[in-house]
């Protein structure tokens, strides 16, 4: 359609006149309604965003689990106003997070169970109250006026030094957040022939942990930072692949990686960090890659020319509050992989985008 015949088109749909023509029209009011009901529900995300976060700070869907309760029990358990609680679980409710049951109670519905379920989901949703505070004055953070606290929540991503509390708080939240990456990661990719796996910026082991139970072949590695890389011994004993397992600590910023792997897995590392960081750490895991060896990039991506609203609309803010990195389309990290030096890029179909996508390269 020509340039003048689209905001021809833009400019007609954006009249009152037509809006309410539109409107009242048969074969045209129901999609005004739905246009209406989505525009409705962009308004009011953030107060749906804030319900789901008070439920679960309030712990309401796990209190709910097994049986369920009543708003005046509820609301004597989180110390709230018998009335704001009623608010707050209808609005549950409406948001098909909560079912309303006889006798005045108050259940979960499969989405609610699912929130309770899925490893790592009420972690991420309690943390996001640092990103709601950065996008608190949406267009300040836009324009780059905002000190981001995100920033500050995620050092490790500047290389500077961590503490120990906040390595284990961090450890933890990528860690759990992994379960849902993991499982889809070994969906779309076999490592079935895999010799020897090296996990660089591995954290606390939970990706490693799932193809060791995946894959009885490979021997496994895992690199990251000092403070980071010993947290995930315990997990390895408890999982029973102690003798599969080596440990290295160290900076991919600052130190070349192990060899010995026919295979190297990035797992959402590179969307953390700038384009200039990101080819270095390409660079480093061909170089350390055998002919024929894999490289192997799990993380959530940006849509590309069709942008996702996973990828688009939530891990580019993200990325943008930490202030370094971004969220890349899969042709855009294949063309990184490409300059460093990989060939044979194949990007398989995600199962759920918004968990994550893959690329895969090899070194010939």
């Amino acid at each position: 359609m020509p340039p003048r015949w689209r905001g021809w088109q833009s400019r007609l749909i954006a009249s009152r006149k037509f809006q309410k023509w539109a409107a009242a029209f048969p074969l045209t009011r129901g999609l005004v309604r739905r246009e209406g009901e989505a525009l409705f529900d962009l308004l009011a995300g953030f107060c749906h965003s804030q319900v789901l976060m008070a439920l679960v700070q309030f712990d309401i869907p796990a209190m709910l689990l097994d049986q369920p309760a009543t708003c005046n029990h509820l609301a004597a358990r989180c110390d709230v106003p018998v009335d704001r609680m009623h608010v707050l679980l209808r609005a549950g409710v409406a948001l098909n997070l909560l079912k309303s049951k006889r006798g005045g109670r108050y259940g979960l519905s499969r989405t609610g169970a699912a929130l309770v379920g899925v490893p790592g989901l009420s972690q991420m949703i309690r943390h996001h109250d640092v990103l709601y505070r950065d996008l608190a004055d949406s267009v300040a953070f836009f324009r780059g006026e905002v000190d981001t606290e995100l920033a500050d929540f995620w050092p490790y991503v500047f290389g500077g030094g961590m503490a120990p509390d906040v390595a284990a708080t961090y450890s933890d939240l990528m860690a759990q957040s992994q379960t849902l990456v993991a499982e889809d990661t070994l969906r779309a990719v076999d490592l079935s022939k895999t010799q020897t796996l090296l996990d660089v910026g591995g954290g606390s082991g939970a990706f490693l942990t799932a193809v060791g139970a995946a894959h009885s072949g490979p021997d496994l590695m895992l690199f990251d930072l000092p403070q980071v890389a010993p947290s995930a011994q315990a997990r390895f004993n408890a999982a029973g692949l102690s003798d599969r397992t080596r440990i290295l600590s160290g900076s991919f910023r600052e130190d070349p990686l192990p060899e010995g792997a026919d295979t190297i897995s990035l797992i959402r590392v590179l969307y953390d960090h700038s384009d200039d960081t990101v080819a270095d750490l390409l660079a480093k895991c061909h170089d350390a890659l055998p002919r024929g060896g894999r490289l192997l990039i799990s993380e959530p991506m940006s849509g590309g020319h069709k942008p996702q609203r996973a990828g688009d609309a939530y891990f580019a803010l993200y990325t943008m509050a930490m202030r370094t990195g971004r969220a890349r389309s899969a042709d855009e990290i294949a063309q990184l992989c490409l300059s460093a030096g990989f060939t044979n890029p194949q990007m398989p179909k995600p199962n759920r985008p918004f968990v994550t996508a893959c690329v895969v390269v090899q070194k010939t």
